[in-house]
């Protein structure tokens, strides 16, 4: 008789069903709506931005991996996707050429330097986005009607700028972005326009309606962590909530901070990034809620309108942190593993 046998394994025990393929695949599923709004919104000069940042990414990801002797990695989606994101956080009439010195910069700062796919510390897309906002201070920050009659026909004035070049003007499509005439107008736009998407902004920002679709059918997928955008936003209502309650009519409301910006697009498809979060339970929402908090203070007391970027790539900066002081307890031990 065979006596049973004992078999002893390392960590990690439990493994999720989906591969990276699948779960970068349905990511790119739920940012397809997003993309086609903008489209819609914004016309060609949209899709041409997208498809930018899309093959750029790609073309420098198969070049490093390719100088490092690497099996190619485009298979996985992973590019696609930051180049997607990137896309959808510049201003629709941003030159082409800029977008394409974004989308490398995304790639080779953002994840090939620490190692490619897994290693990346902070979300490549916002490094990309990060980088614009450096570079071009103004293309980042000029914004365009949406909804223009020729937007199928005609590319914006400044999309295809020769690269290094002042773009041209496009003083008569330019406008300000809700957060915009806030900030600076103390002009509040309504609520049901920012839920649709009836406004100017970002490629992929206008629209909370169709974003949240879209994380609802990640996380009916058991492709996206909930309680990420849930920490996220419900930080950033909190937090608008006490200020607009000691002063409102100074402070715009909550429901604007929700619906306004990045804070839909950064809650569900940037923060959520499952390389820079963190994977703890009370560190989840120890993250989300950081971030929701320091979107709104950045939003109301800093230079600049949005802070949805920076908020997002301080709080990917505290991951490791956050991790340490929340690890679960050693069972048997009364402190907890690693501190």
């Amino acid at each position: 008789m065979t006596p049973p046998r004992i078999e002893l394994k390392s960590s990690p025990h439990m493994k999720q069903a989906s591969s990276v393929e699948q779960i970068m695949r349905n990511v790119v599923l739920a940012l397809l709506p997003v993309c086609g709004f903008a489209v819609y919104h914004f016309g060609i000069s949209a899709l041409a931005l997208m498809a930018t940042t899309t093959l750029v990414c790609v073309l420098t990801e198969q070049l490093f991996t390719r100088l490092s002797g690497k099996p190619s990695t485009i298979s996985d989606y992973s590019a696609v996707i930051t180049g997607l994101l990137l896309a959808l956080t510049l201003p629709p009439a941003f030159p082409l050429w800029m977008a394409a010195l974004s989308g490398f910069f995304a790639i080779s700062l953002g994840k090939m330097l620490f190692g490619g796919l897994g290693f990346n510390p902070f979300n490549p897309a916002l490094i990309g986005r990060a980088f614009a906002t450096a570079a071009f201070p103004e293309a980042s920050s000029t914004w365009t009607q949406a909804g223009l009659p020729e937007r199928f026909s005609e590319f914006l004035p400044s999309t295809l700028a020769l690269p290094f070049t002042t773009p041209a003007s496009v003083d008569a499509y330019t406008t300000a972005t809700p957060l915009g005439d806030w900030k600076f107008g103390d002009v509040h736009a309504p609520a049901w326009d920012l839920f649709t998407g009836m406004t100017p902004g970002s490629l992929g920002e206008t629209s909370a309606l169709i974003i949240l679709l879209a994380g609802l059918y990640l996380i009916a997928r058991r492709m996206l962590d909930w309680r990420i955008p849930a920490a996220v936003l419900g930080g950033a209502f909190v937090t608008a909530a006490l200020f607009y309650a000691v002063d409102p009519d100074h402070f715009p409301t909550p429901w604007f901070v929700l619906l306004s910006g990045g804070m839909m697009l950064g809650a569900v498809f940037m923060a959520s990034d499952m390389s820079s979060s963190p994977v703890t339970p009370a560190g989840v929402w120890i993250y989300g809620l950081l971030i929701g908090f320091l979107a709104v203070i950045i939003r109301f007391f800093g230079g600049l309108p949005e802070g949805v970027m920076y908020a997002i790539l301080l709080g990917n900066a505290m991951v490791p942190l956050i991790e340490r002081y929340t690890q679960p307890r050693t069972y048997g031990k009364r402190g907890r593993r690693g501190v």
